[in-house]
């Protein structure tokens, strides 16, 4: 008990944080003018006295947000998979810069992480909930928590677009006082997705499908309604076999894919070999009576460029518009 007394005291000196029910949201700056800001994350209001100084990363969906915001050399520590194929070179430079705490993640790939070795970190904000560190217990100690909206186990959104991708950076900005920094990145974000429409316009009628195959057999998922891949397929001119499914993921049978026979693939994976993971459909049964399987108009690619709704699905888009449409 001494020792969580003192790490208490620490974070104090940090900077004080609270979770509060305010109902309101200030747009001033925290700590600039003594105001204080308060945002909405999975349906709760999260309050900052101070702009965060000690960031811990539990998962990787914050990374491009934070750098085009100019406040990831403020993270200081972090833990979970972060793929290089997601970032550019100077995002790289500064991810390696991060000391690393724990890449333990089990066979769903979730993160397997102590309670105490973030705290020891005296963050004063933590980015990414896992199982046993929730917003509840964090916030029983002063350490504010802002999730994915996408990702949060209550009060997520319905569905996610394009907007939320505009509107959680317009989140990040209001938190570390960089509004300018972020109305350049959303201008950036839809200069690339409207650029993205023109060049496909109305699409050529094919249908698509995004998955997450169980490498090795077993359970494949797909993405509907209220997933990123109903409108990233939308953008690049697609029409999502599920989308008359409204969930966000759901598990699907090797039979009801060939019902659908998508003429594309998207399938998602989140670490190991592409090959394997084309193959998992491959060898679904009967799955050479897929279009997309027989026509070879597939392309594997890592989970976050589809889901959820962060920066990296514009490039995820870009990605998909490029192989399919030479």
């Amino acid at each position: 008990m001494k020792h969580l007394f003192t790490v208490v005291g620490a974070l104090a000196a940090v900077g004080a944080l609270v979770l509060t029910g305010c109902s309101s949201a200030e747009n001033s700056s925290a700590g600039a003018s003594g105001e204080s800001v308060t945002v909405q994350n999975c349906g709760t209001d999260v309050t900052f006295n101070k702009t965060p100084e000690r960031m811990v990363l539990l998962k990787s969906a914050a990374v491009p947000a934070l750098h085009d915001l100019g406040v990831l050399d403020q993270v200081v520590a972090r833990a979970g998979a972060y793929p290089d194929a997601y970032y550019d070179q100077a995002t790289r430079d500064e991810l390696n810069k991060i000391p690393m705490l724990s890449d333990d993640l089990d066979a769903g790939g979730h993160l397997n992480i102590s309670k105490d070795t973030v705290i020891a970190q005296q963050p004063d904000l933590v980015l990414g909930e896992v199982d046993n560190l929730d917003r509840a217990s964090l916030s029983q100690l002063g350490i504010p928590l802002i999730e994915e909206p996408a990702m949060c186990k209550s009060g997520a959104p319905e569905h996610q677009s394009f907007d939320s991708i505009y509107d959680q950076l317009e989140t990040y900005g209001t938190i570390f006082n960089k509004k300018d920094r972020a109305d350049v990145a959303i201008s950036d974000l839809k200069t690339r997705v409207d650029a993205v429409k023109k060049q496909v316009g109305d699409g050529d009628g094919r249908t698509a499908a995004v998955l997450y195959p169980t490498v090795g057999g077993g359970t494949t998922y797909a993405y509907g309604s209220k997933s990123m891949a109903e409108p990233q397929l939308e953008a690049a001119g697609f029409k999502n076999v599920f989308g008359d499914v409204d969930q966000r993921v759901f598990e699907v049978t090797g039979e009801e894919l060939i019902n659908r026979n998508p003429d594309v693939l998207i399938l998602l994976y989140s670490e190991g070999d592409e090959q394997a993971v084309a193959d998992a459909v491959k060898n679904l049964p009967g799955a050479d009576s897929i279009t997309a399987v027989h026509d070879n108009q597939m392309l594997v690619q890592l989970m976050n460029f589809t889901e959820p709704a962060t920066p990296l699905v514009v490039d995820g888009l870009e990605r998909i518009v490029e192989r399919f449409y030479q």
